[in-house]
């Protein structure tokens, strides 16, 4: 017998291999929920991970701001994770040199440390000209992103409020 599909969405519309098909996501071991890098919005995403490497990032349908829809650069993130332009490793140019070369992250780390430390002792205020008490240093400040969360920034502030840096803000509060 012979059945009509006027509409081509029944089994017209189908075949062997169309049946066979399964989502890109479906192989994936575990997703893992997170937020947008990009701007200030904080749009949910779906990391999608297999074999502890990214197989895909989409839109968090659960996440109230965004209901699982993604901007043209959201929907790019799964680009920046794994693309071949991105730098795996940490790369230093000495001042007034000409070429970048590759050091250990925590050898970076150390060298960030102690560029503060040093700027901080530096221009370190203990009193103010009128003799009251600051101890602070104002040759540091700190810009937050805007995919930082209130937890993080929370601790960022007082990090750096024990460092003696009172110049903190958020890309959220400009």
């Amino acid at each position: 017998m012979q059945t009509r599909d006027a509409e081509a969405l029944g089994s017209t519309a189908s075949s062997t291999r169309s049946q066979s098909l399964a989502p890109r996501t479906a192989s994936a071991d575990r997703v893992v929920s997170s937020v947008c890098p990009y701007c200030a919005v904080g749009c949910g995403q779906l990391v999608y991970i297999k074999d502890n490497k990214v197989i895909d990032i989409e839109g968090d349908p659960r996440s109230p701001i965004s209901e699982g829809c993604l901007c043209p650069k959201g929907a790019a993130t799964y680009q920046l994770v794994t693309g071949s332009h991105r730098e795996h490793y940490v790369l230093y140019r000495a001042p007034f040199g000409t070429a970048w070369r590759r050091i250990p992250l925590e050898q970076a780390m150390e060298m960030v440390a102690q560029r503060v430390r040093s700027t901080r002792d530096h221009h370190w205020e203990q009193h103010t000209e009128d003799g009251l008490a600051v101890r602070r240093t104002m040759a540091i400040a700190h810009l937050g992103g805007a995919t930082l969360d209130n937890e993080e920034n929370y601790l960022i502030k007082k990090l750096f409020n024990s460092l003696g840096i009172v110049q903190i803000e958020n890309q959220a509060r400009i």
